[in-house]
């Protein structure tokens, strides 16, 4: 048996982590002087939602977040449990190429193999962010229920890691200049001209620009569109949506995600209060498994139009009819 560990940055809400038996070490964020918790362990999904909703209209409104790593000490103390109770470790954690938080895990995982020789701690950079983490954790868990071991697993997901993919989009490029992505002029002329890039994580875990729309609709559908001419076995897919407060266009996504194609289920959660806080408010991406992370097509044929259709609305899909059924695949 083996307990598999996540960063708070894996986006799992706080019911599946409990569900699959997956525990979560919080990020901590240092906002106005007090350190915040960024992951609640017994916080319902509306709760999650209506506290992600504050915390990006802070952000929204001024607010300054400075985000810290999660401890080799802590890393330690939570390995540690686990192998002492006579179970292996499998850990995830946030891409390497964008925290940290890998290095501290991986050098607290060298710490405590010589006190359990017997023991296994394995170590799985995600290259990714968010729920591209969440989900392979989901899958580990379900494997673990199948009676596969930890190296097992571990080789598995060491595979499919890198044919997960995560794109986005942002709401204002300000909160990207400010991580030192872009430059403030250019933050300040693509807000001008309504620029919305799509970004994803490439193969080495590093956020890259893949395209840059005009207007916050085409970026959706842009994303829509990537997913569609990338993914790969989709009714055996759990696909992934995290956005900061911007609950209403997530649906609009898995709505028409869903008219196109069958899916076994989706995520649709807030932002992680540590990632989502570089990223900022109005953020959307989406998770997905495709062949690899090359990326193709975007926007062509048929789906231009059909995504374009006219008299198409949020009207229409946030229907309460609409709303009850997308939660049923949650």
């Amino acid at each position: 048996m083996f307990q598999i560990l996540v960063d708070s940055g894996a986006n799992l809400p706080a019911e599946l982590a409990k569900k699959h038996r997956i525990e979560v070490l919080s990020f901590i964020n240092h906002v106005d002087g007090k350190n915040v918790t960024c992951y609640l362990p017994d916080q319902t999904p509306e709760e999650e939602r209506a506290r992600g909703k504050e915390f990006y209209d802070s952000m929204r409104n001024g607010l300054t977040v400075q985000t810290g790593l999660i401890s080799i000490g802590e890393f330690e103390e939570a390995f540690r449990e686990v192998l002492e109770r006579g179970e292996d470790v499998l850990c995830l954690t946030i891409s390497s190429g964008i925290s940290g938080t890998y290095n501290s895990a991986r050098i607290a995982a060298r710490e405590v193999a010589e006190d359990f020789p017997e023991r296994s701690v394995r170590m799985i950079d995600t290259k990714n962010a968010s729920l591209a983490a969440g989900i392979l954790a989901i899958y580990a868990s379900e494997m673990r229920e199948q009676g596969k071991d930890v190296n097992e697993t571990a080789d598995w997901l060491l595979k499919k890691s890198g044919e997960m993919n995560g794109v986005f989009t942002v709401g204002d490029l300000k909160f990207l200049s400010r991580t030192g992505r872009i430059t403030k002029t250019s933050a300040l002329i693509g807000n001008t001209l309504n620029i919305k890039p799509i970004l994803r994580g490439d193969k080495d875990g590093h956020i890259v620009q893949y395209k840059k729309c005009h207007g916050r609709k085409s970026a959706l559908n842009t994303l829509i569109s990537l997913l569609l001419d990338n993914i790969v076995d989709p009714e055996n897919q759990i696909l992934g949506i995290a956005h900061a407060d911007a609950y209403e266009e997530s649906l609009y996504i898995m709505n028409r995600i869903t008219e196109k194609i069958k899916v076994r289920g989706f995520i649709n959660t807030t932002y992680d209060l540590c990632t989502g806080s570089h990223v900022g408010p109005d953020t959307i991406a989406i998770f997905f498994m495709g062949k690899d992370r090359e990326l193709t097509g975007a926007l062509s044929g048929l789906k231009q139009s059909l995504l374009n259709r006219t008299g198409e609305n949020l009207s229409r899909i946030l229907s309460p009819e609409h709303v009850a059924a997308q939660r049923n695949l949650q």
